[in-house]
């Protein structure tokens, strides 16, 4: 059986990427028995710049497209309504704050190193997106460390040191510089990358035409 490696590019405070993923879930489950897939997270950051306690999500929203809150209200609704259906927990979608991720992008690292680094990425993205809490904030970051069977403890080291924090950082220069400038984006064996929280039927289609040489991507 054919492996498919999959680097998925991502931030934490990126609804899309939470989205993305549980539709690659779908994907990789439809192809079970057909193919094999490993998959390994790497940073982005959609809000570098965000400090303390952030700003409301739909104000933020707002000035950075040019839109009215209740356009982007409306927004979102849309997407918690996708994530719903997907089985995602947004509950609290339009009441976060913008946050800065990169100590949660340090710990996804060190989540990867014990082989847990999928579950790490999915607790950060329920306690953003379903309860609104501050994913900059440690004592969030520790529990969500909990939640997954990981030494808050050990967390708690890596997060007083700078630990992972250039491997953080090159993954963002490498991203930048391959052209990645939007998550998620996916990029398969290496070479070809799907941009966007495609659906499960597209995903299946590329990953199929990829492992049989023949890709459309």
């Amino acid at each position: 059986m054919n492996t498919l490696h999959i680097d998925i590019v991502s931030d934490i405070a990126c609804p899309w990427c939470a989205i993305g993923y549980a539709r690659l879930e779908r994907a990789m489950a439809g192809l079970e028995g057909e193919l094999a897939f490993t998959v390994e997270w790497h940073a982005f950051e959609l809000n570098p710049d965000a400090s303390g306690e952030g700003e409301p999500i739909l104000q933020a929203l707002s000035r950075k497209y040019g839109r009215s809150e209740s356009e982007m209200e409306a927004a979102q609704a849309n997407m918690v309504s996708i994530a719903t259906e997907l089985g995602l927990n947004f509950e609290k979608m339009q009441q976060r704050r913008t946050a800065n991720t990169f100590d949660a992008h340090r710990l996804v690292k060190w989540a990867g190193e014990q082989g847990l680094q999928t579950q790490m990425k999915q607790a950060f993205f329920d306690a953003y997106f379903g309860q609104a809490e501050n994913v900059s904030d440690r004592d969030v970051l520790l529990r969500c460390v909990e939640s997954v069977g990981l030494d808050s403890d050990a967390a708690q080291r890596v997060l007083e040191s700078d630990q992972y924090a250039e491997a953080v950082r090159e993954d963002e220069e490498r991203y930048r510089q391959a052209g990645v400038t939007g998550v998620p984006a996916f990029i398969i064996n290496g070479q070809y990358m799907i941009a966007g929280a495609q659906e499960p039927e597209t995903l299946i289609t590329a990953f199929r035409e990829i492992a049989s040489g023949k890709p459309n991507v």
